[in-house]
This record gives structure tokens, C-alpha cells and sequence, in this order.
């Protein structure tokens, strides 16, 4: 049984940062494509940052520069640094496993709000 467990959102200023944990069990974690996907309010849900079994890593424009997606394969565990948020990150971010997969899973999500 797959299960992904995210942590480490809250509230923060604009400017600030957070780290994002997402710890996956049930799954050959080093030979899946993980990733974090986020949902704002009224958005569609959008890809934030994948990071393949071999480390390569790739981000949309709007986050590039500011995320950085890394992963320790002995603890089975992905993370997003976010630096220099914006209200606009404000949304729920989903860890997920098998990125672009037809059978890829879920976690339950976790609140990032950034505001002042």
C-alpha cells in the first residue's frame, strides 16, 4: 500500500521560506519519479517540481530559481525548499509519486499560505 505524508506547511510573510517533507512508503522510491504538485484556491492543480530516480530535476518558470526539489533515497523521503514566496504559492501542495504516470499516487496535501 502506497502511502505519501506531507509536512512542514503554515503561514509565512512574503519573502520568507518553508520546507516541504514528504516521506513515501509502498513504493521502489529509488526508481520513481517523485514530484510536488500545487492547487490555489479556484486554480487548476500544476506540477511545482519533479527530481528523477537519477537526481535530475526540472521546475516550471514560475518557480525556477526560488524551489529546489532534492531527495534522500535512504530515508524514502523528497523535499521542496521554497524560498522568497510569493502570495501568489499561496495553495495546497501534494507530494506525488510516479510523476506523468497514469497510476501515480497521492498524499493528503499540506497548507502553504503566504501573506503578511
Amino acid at each position: 500500500q502506497v502511502q505519501l505524508v506531507e509536512s512542514g506547511g503554515g503561514l509565512v510573510q512574503p519573502g520568507g521560506s518553508l520546507r516541504l517533507s514528504c516521506a513515501a512508503s509502498g513504493v521502489d522510491f529509488s526508481r520513481t519519479r517523485m514530484g510536488w504538485y500545487r492547487q490555489g484556491s479556484g486554480k487548476r492543480r500544476e506540477l511545482v517540481a519533479a527530481i528523477f530516480s537519477g537526481g535530475g530535476t526540472t521546475y516550471p518558470d514560475s518557480v525556477r530559481g526560488r524551489f529546489t526539489i532534492s531527495r534522500d533515497n535512504a530515508k524514502n523521503m523528497i523535499f521542496l525548499q521554497m524560498n522568497s514566496l510569493k502570495s501568489e504559492d499561496t495553495a495546497v501542495y501534494y507530494c506525488n509519486a510516479g510523476v506523468g504516470e497514469p497510476d501515480a499516487r497521492w498524499g493528503q496535501g499540506t497548507q502553504v499560505t503566504v501573506s503578511s
